[in-house]
């Protein structure tokens, strides 16, 4: 099965891409595609490779997302990812950001969509459908100069 691919530029050098992507996503991330679906939360991105990707509730209540596979700031990571899912059903995506004529181009792509047999093919559409939903947020939130840090 094809890898899904989306691409997209952001006004933000890659340092400021990257950082958004990993440090600061819960400023971004809707809280309908996180598991408590809590206002206040963290999304950690545990920055090495084995590191956890993972939500907390303001409760302390952690709830893993997934693992970090690659970890190359502020150009590239890697990572599986099972958000409502059982690992052993993780997809792999890798993010890039590159350098380019109006500020970043990033490059998310999924894939290993084969591994989930019968179920893969949904599971890609749902996901490019998710993919079209907040990726527009991530772009807002990349751009808006009272959320840089």
């Amino acid at each position: 099965m094809t890898p899904l691919i989306v691409e997209f530029n952001v006004a933000a050098t890659p340092e400021h891409a990257f950082a958004m992507w990993t440090a600061r996503t819960e400023l971004w991330w809707p809280r309908s595609h996180t598991v408590t679906k809590a206002r206040d939360l963290d999304i950690v991105f545990e920055g090495r490779p084995g590191g956890r990707i993972f939500e907390r509730a303001v409760d302390g209540r952690e709830h893993d997302w997934g693992r970090v596979t690659e970890w190359d700031p502020p150009y590239r990571l890697a990572y599986q990812w099972h958000l409502f899912f059982d690992p052993a059903e993780a997809t792999d995506v890798e993010v890039t950001f590159a350098p380019g004529d109006a500020g970043t181009d990033v490059r998310i792509e999924q894939r290993g969509w084969e591994r989930l047999g019968a179920a893969g093919v949904q599971r890609r559409t749902n996901t490019n459908r998710a993919w079209g939903a907040i990726v527009p947020e991530y772009v807002a939130a990349v751009g808006t100069p009272d959320r840089e840090g």
